[in-house]
């Protein structure tokens, strides 16, 4: 399943989550709701923007590998990949 990151349009701050290509998250409490996690103090209706699509950089092929899409993504917390 493809992930994505999103950004708080009122808090900045950024939220990584798997969804089918198909559905599309709008708020704040969706996001947060499909990661597992607290909206804190933020609004569930705060709108929310997709940032990037991590499926494409790095990720695996159909037989695990990397897709050849680009580099592997083994940083952690605090990349600049958003690992």
């Amino acid at each position: 399943m493809p992930r994505y990151e999103y950004r708080c349009e009122r808090t900045a701050e950024i939220v990584e989550v798997s969804h089918p290509m198909s559905e599309t998250l709008r708020t704040w409490g969706e996001v947060c709701e499909r990661a597992g996690i607290d909206p804190g103090k933020t609004p569930a209706s705060t709108p929310v923007e997709k940032v990037v699509s991590l499926a494409s950089i790095g990720g695996a092929g159909p037989s695990g590998g990397p897709s050849g899409d680009g580099p592997p993504h083994s940083c952690g917390p605090g990349c600049c990949m958003g690992g």
